[in-house]
Protein backbone atom coordinates (compact mmCIF):
# COMPACT_ATOMS: atom_id res chain seq x y z
CA UNK A 1 0.00 0.00 0.00
CA UNK A 2 1.66 3.24 -1.17
CA UNK A 3 1.47 6.08 1.34
CA UNK A 4 2.50 9.71 0.84
CA UNK A 5 2.43 12.82 2.97
CA UNK A 6 1.60 16.36 1.89
CA UNK A 7 3.09 18.62 4.57
CA UNK A 8 2.44 22.31 5.13
CA UNK A 9 1.06 24.87 7.53
CA UNK A 10 -2.25 25.30 5.64
CA UNK A 11 -2.88 28.64 7.36
CA UNK A 12 -5.46 28.69 5.77
CA UNK A 13 -6.02 25.98 3.17
CA UNK A 14 -6.27 27.46 -0.34
CA UNK A 15 -7.80 26.22 -3.57
CA UNK A 16 -4.23 25.53 -4.72
CA UNK A 17 -3.69 23.19 -1.77
CA UNK A 18 -6.95 21.40 -2.52
CA UNK A 19 -5.91 21.01 -6.17
CA UNK A 20 -2.65 19.31 -5.16
CA UNK A 21 -4.40 17.14 -2.55
CA UNK A 22 -7.08 15.93 -4.97
CA UNK A 23 -4.55 15.07 -7.64
CA UNK A 24 -2.13 13.39 -5.21
CA UNK A 25 -4.97 11.36 -3.70
CA UNK A 26 -5.40 9.64 -7.08
CA UNK A 27 -1.73 8.62 -7.11
CA UNK A 28 -1.51 6.96 -3.70
CA UNK A 29 -3.51 4.47 -1.70
CA UNK A 30 -3.18 6.70 1.35
CA UNK A 31 -2.37 10.42 1.53
CA UNK A 32 -1.69 11.98 4.91
CA UNK A 33 -1.97 15.76 5.09
CA UNK A 34 0.58 16.77 7.70
CA UNK A 35 -0.06 20.14 9.28
CA UNK A 36 3.26 21.46 10.51
CA UNK A 37 3.33 22.92 14.00
CA UNK A 38 6.09 25.52 13.80
CA UNK A 39 6.75 27.13 17.17
CA UNK A 40 8.66 29.97 15.48
CA UNK A 41 5.52 31.16 13.68
CA UNK A 42 2.27 32.58 14.97
CA UNK A 43 -0.43 31.13 12.73
CA UNK A 44 -3.64 33.02 12.06
CA UNK A 45 -5.65 29.85 12.73
CA UNK A 46 -5.12 27.37 15.55
CA UNK A 47 -3.99 23.85 14.74
CA UNK A 48 -7.50 22.60 15.52
CA UNK A 49 -9.07 25.15 13.15
CA UNK A 50 -6.68 24.23 10.35
CA UNK A 51 -7.39 20.53 10.85
CA UNK A 52 -11.15 21.16 10.83
CA UNK A 53 -10.96 23.32 7.68
CA UNK A 54 -9.05 20.63 5.81
CA UNK A 55 -11.33 17.85 6.97
CA UNK A 56 -14.40 19.87 5.92
CA UNK A 57 -13.22 20.25 2.34
CA UNK A 58 -11.82 16.73 1.93
CA UNK A 59 -14.79 14.67 3.12
CA UNK A 60 -15.21 13.08 -0.32
CA UNK A 61 -11.66 11.67 -0.34
CA UNK A 62 -11.71 8.48 1.78
CA UNK A 63 -8.00 7.79 1.32
CA UNK A 64 -6.96 11.21 2.70
CA UNK A 65 -6.21 11.72 6.39
CA UNK A 66 -5.41 14.94 8.24
CA UNK A 67 -2.81 14.87 10.97
CA UNK A 68 -0.23 17.20 12.53
CA UNK A 69 3.45 17.01 13.28
CA UNK A 70 6.41 18.88 14.69
CA UNK A 71 9.95 18.51 13.46
CA UNK A 72 11.32 17.01 10.29
CA UNK A 73 9.18 15.84 7.38
CA UNK A 74 11.14 12.61 7.10
CA UNK A 75 10.42 11.79 10.75
CA UNK A 76 6.72 12.34 10.05
CA UNK A 77 7.05 10.04 7.01
CA UNK A 78 8.48 7.31 9.19
CA UNK A 79 5.76 7.86 11.81
CA UNK A 80 2.94 7.33 9.30
CA UNK A 81 4.73 4.79 7.08
CA UNK A 82 5.04 7.07 4.03
CA UNK A 83 7.50 6.53 1.21
CA UNK A 84 6.83 9.82 -0.60
CA UNK A 85 6.63 13.52 0.24
CA UNK A 86 4.33 15.45 -2.10
CA UNK A 87 5.14 19.11 -2.69
CA UNK A 88 3.23 21.60 -4.79
CA UNK A 89 4.98 24.05 -7.08
CA UNK A 90 3.45 27.36 -8.17
CA UNK A 91 6.47 29.29 -9.40
CA UNK A 92 10.13 28.83 -10.31
CA UNK A 93 11.00 30.26 -6.89
CA UNK A 94 9.01 27.46 -5.27
CA UNK A 95 11.07 24.95 -7.22
CA UNK A 96 14.37 26.45 -6.03
CA UNK A 97 13.27 26.29 -2.39
CA UNK A 98 11.70 22.84 -2.67
CA UNK A 99 14.66 21.36 -4.56
CA UNK A 100 17.03 22.23 -1.71
CA UNK A 101 14.58 20.77 0.83
CA UNK A 102 14.16 17.58 -1.24
CA UNK A 103 17.92 17.14 -1.58
CA UNK A 104 18.39 17.65 2.16
CA UNK A 105 15.67 15.11 2.92
CA UNK A 106 17.28 12.69 0.47
CA UNK A 107 20.65 13.08 2.21
CA UNK A 108 19.02 12.36 5.58
CA UNK A 109 16.92 9.46 4.36
CA UNK A 110 17.51 8.01 0.90
CA UNK A 111 14.47 5.71 0.91
CA UNK A 112 11.91 8.55 0.96
CA UNK A 113 11.19 10.23 -2.36
CA UNK A 114 9.87 13.73 -3.07
CA UNK A 115 7.26 14.16 -5.78
CA UNK A 116 6.64 17.65 -7.18
CA UNK A 117 3.20 18.46 -8.58
CA UNK A 118 2.66 21.74 -10.36
CA UNK A 119 -0.42 23.62 -9.28
CA UNK A 120 -3.13 24.19 -11.85
CA UNK A 121 -2.42 27.55 -13.52
CA UNK A 122 -5.72 28.89 -12.16
CA UNK A 123 -4.22 28.75 -8.67
CA UNK A 124 -0.60 29.67 -9.34
CA UNK A 125 -0.89 33.11 -7.73
CA UNK A 126 -2.56 31.83 -4.54
CA UNK A 127 -0.75 31.30 -1.28
CA UNK A 128 -1.76 31.15 2.34
CA UNK A 129 0.29 34.26 3.03
CA UNK A 130 -1.58 36.22 0.34
CA UNK A 131 -4.90 35.06 1.82
CA UNK A 132 -3.75 36.16 5.29
CA UNK A 133 -2.95 39.57 3.83
CA UNK A 134 -6.43 39.81 2.30
CA UNK A 135 -7.90 38.94 5.69
CA UNK A 136 -5.76 41.61 7.40
CA UNK A 137 -7.25 44.26 5.11
CA UNK A 138 -10.79 42.92 5.21
CA UNK A 139 -10.77 41.99 1.53
CA UNK A 140 -12.90 39.15 0.15
CA UNK A 141 -11.27 35.72 0.14
CA UNK A 142 -13.83 33.85 -1.95
CA UNK A 143 -12.15 32.46 -5.03
CA UNK A 144 -8.90 31.94 -3.09
CA UNK A 145 -10.08 29.38 -0.54
CA UNK A 146 -12.75 26.66 -0.53
CA UNK A 147 -16.28 27.93 0.11
CA UNK A 148 -16.51 26.37 3.58
CA UNK A 149 -13.19 27.95 4.52
CA UNK A 150 -14.35 31.34 3.22
CA UNK A 151 -17.42 31.13 5.47
CA UNK A 152 -15.23 30.31 8.47
CA UNK A 153 -12.96 33.26 7.70
CA UNK A 154 -15.91 35.60 7.31
CA UNK A 155 -17.42 34.40 10.59
CA UNK A 156 -14.15 34.75 12.48
CA UNK A 157 -12.81 38.02 11.08
CA UNK A 158 -15.46 39.96 9.21
CA UNK A 159 -18.61 39.54 11.30
CA UNK A 160 -17.17 40.60 14.65
CA UNK A 161 -18.20 44.23 14.27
Amino acid sequence: MATAIYPGTFDPVTLGHVDIIRRASRLFDRLVIGILVNKRKQPLFSLEERMEMLREVLTDLPNVEVSSFEGLQIDFCRQVGAEVIVRGLRTPADFEFELVMAQSNRKLCDDIETLFLTTDARYSYMSSSSVRELIAFGAPVRGFVPEKTARRIEDKFYRQA
